[in-house]
């Protein structure tokens, strides 16, 4: 077999190589040759026919006893060649989930914020890729660990769009008829011996009736049933019998702990309630006003049958027997002494979850609630207190995170959380008001992280749109931390508590601190440095407003 060394084709046995132009020596010129045309091309001849060196490579493969040309290769070389290509493949793919995981890559958000739900029946339960007419895909990459200015571009675009525009309160009128079987239930006047907000309720029930059976806090929730056990049995000695009728003692919350989540609530509350003339309901926070209302349990889980007012009422049963107690003694009755006992409530959800407004209600202007939980309770309670435990947002929102995150935490997945959050937030904000996006059930509910909770300066200048300032106790975290028996004193002060003795005061200040981190959260160390960054930035605006408020630059948190 012979080969031509120009055209690495070998020959074949007929002998084609005297009809190959391009190998006829050194003198041959492609321009001149009749058969290339001027063309860099290698036309071959066999059975005196023209054909193209490929197709006879593909017609006369019995011959090919060797496989050294250009374009053949041996099978073994293939065959090696596909295995290099899938070891590539699978080292592509080790890298890019590696990456992933450990904040390497330039991942984009998968979702942007688009329009806000319409659509009661939506539930957080739903898929995001579901809500096509709420959310669109992103159109900018963010780096959870390396490209800050890329976040910062968000985050000043949400800067830019942040107005705080006071809202117009509703009338009395609107209120009742949204909510007309709560008007219906709780007076407009409470009896005037007691400090604490109470009246007295006919009861027509009888002494085999039992009080409790529809209450759906002992329905649905095993904490409660032992309480409501008690309470049927002790339930007929406490009635106020007068002209054969028989009343119940009800009341609401004179004080109540508003917010915020992870800022320190559990722990005044456990504080409080050491004190002898403070009571509190059966469970420290029973969200009725924010989520029972509605029949919210999870919201996730879809609604459930709403709470009427009553189940609330009975959460106070215990604390309003001894109020009961106070009124019918003969100190009281008889030399005209006000009883001093006080109910709170410490639903740290009350001050900013007004997120099922929109299930409910009605002729909404651009987006924004048209009623929130102020709005009602100041209808009833004209003259209640609110107390605010607030932190710095930026440690409250790390906290939250790894106090409700299940699993997989840790610093680089919290940092991506946040920067998908951001870019949802500023997706919303760029359409609608700030207040619209902070009280949209579909965005709070897609962000992985709660940064709305952080934003108290929209929800404090919310509440004091219905609220004298005066009656709103705003106090930070930090302060009570490194100086409890100031901030105590000051929460007594306000709620205009009695004197304590020194045992007292030293039980309710020394007490070792509540619902503080657990010792599995504390391993993972605190927040990249780039996050904390980043969040800070975001806040900064907010904090700038809130100090203002407060006249306070304590709340601008720039020590901690």
């Amino acid at each position: 077999m012979r080969y031509c060394i120009n055209c690495c084709i070998h020959l074949l046995p007929n002998d084609l190589h005297r009809q190959c132009f391009r190998c006829r020596g050194p003198d041959h010129n492609n321009q001149k040759c009749p058969v290339c045309k001027g063309e860099n091309k290698i036309p071959l001849y066999t059975n005196s026919k023209q054909m193209k060196w490929l197709a006879v490579l593909e017609v006369r493969t019995d011959h090919c006893e060797s496989w050294n040309g250009l374009f053949c290769l041996r099978k073994g070389k293939l065959c090696s060649l596909m295995f290099g290509l899938i070891v590539m493949t699978l080292v592509m793919v080790s890298y890019i989930l590696t990456g992933a995981k450990h904040g390497l890559l330039l991942i984009p958000s998968p979702f942007h914020y688009g329009a806000f739900a319409s659509n009661p029946s939506l539930m957080d339960n739903e898929s995001l890729s579901d809500m096509k007419d709420h959310y669109q895909p992103s159109k900018m990459n963010i780096s959870y660990v390396k490209d800050y200015p890329s976040i910062k571009l968000i985050i000043d675009t949400i800067t830019s769009k942040i107005e705080f525009i006071t809202r117009q309160r509703p009338d009395l009128e609107e209120l009742r008829k949204q909510e007309p079987h709560m008007f219906s239930v709780i007076p407009n006047k409470f009896l005037p011996n007691s400090k604490n907000p109470c009246w007295y309720e006919e009861y027509r029930g009888n002494t085999t009736t039992d009080p409790y059976a529809t209450n759906s806090y002992a329905l649905y929730s095993k904490r409660f049933r032992i309480v409501f056990d008690y309470l049927r049995k002790v339930f007929w000695n406490h009635l106020y019998h007068y002209k054969g009728r028989h009343y119940r003692l009800r009341c609401l919350p004179h004080f109540y702990i508003i917010g915020q989540p992870k800022c320190g609530t559990t722990d005044l509350y456990d504080r409080l309630r050491l004190h002898p003339e403070v009571r509190f309901s059966a469970s420290k926070e029973p969200h009725w006003w924010t989520r029972k209302r509605f029949g919210i349990i999870r919201l996730r889980d879809g609604f459930h049958d709403r709470y009427p007012v009553e189940d609330y009422l009975d959460l106070f049963d215990l604390a309003a027997h001894q109020i009961q107690s106070v009124l019918q003694s003969e100190a009281v009755r008889e030399r005209g002494r006000m009883n001093n006992i006080i109910i709170g409530e410490a639903s740290a959800s009350t001050m900013w979850d007004n997120n099922a407004w929109i299930f409910f209600y009605d002729n909404s202007t651009d987006g924004e609630p048209p009623f929130l939980i102020q709005d009602f309770i100041h209808a009833f309670q004209p003259n209640a207190k609110l107390i605010i435990m607030l932190r710095d947002p930026v440690e409250r929102l790390y906290s939250d995170y790894l106090y409700f995150a299940s699993a997989n935490k840790s610093a680089e997945d919290f940092h991506e959380k946040v920067a998908e959050s951001l870019q949802l937030f500023e997706g919303c904000v760029l359409d609608y008001s700030l207040r619209a996006c902070v009280y949209n059930n579909t965005l709070n509910n897609a962000m992985p992280v709660r940064l709305q909770v952080g934003l108290y300066a929209v929800y404090l200048l919310d509440w004091l749109t219905v609220f004298n300032k005066d009656q709103i106790l705003v106090l930070r975290l930090e302060d009570h931390a490194s100086n409890m028996r100031y901030t105590m004193h000051k929460v007594f002060h306000f709620l205009d508590l009695g004197p304590l003795s020194e045992k007292q005061e030293a039980l309710i200040t020394k007490s070792p601190a509540s619902n503080t981190r657990r010792p599995e959260d504390r391993s993972l160390g605190p927040m990249l440095p780039t996050t904390k960054a980043i969040l800070r930035d975001f806040y900064r605006p907010f904090n700038t407003k809130l100090a203002q408020v407060l006249f306070d630059d304590a709340f601008l948190w720039k020590r901690t």
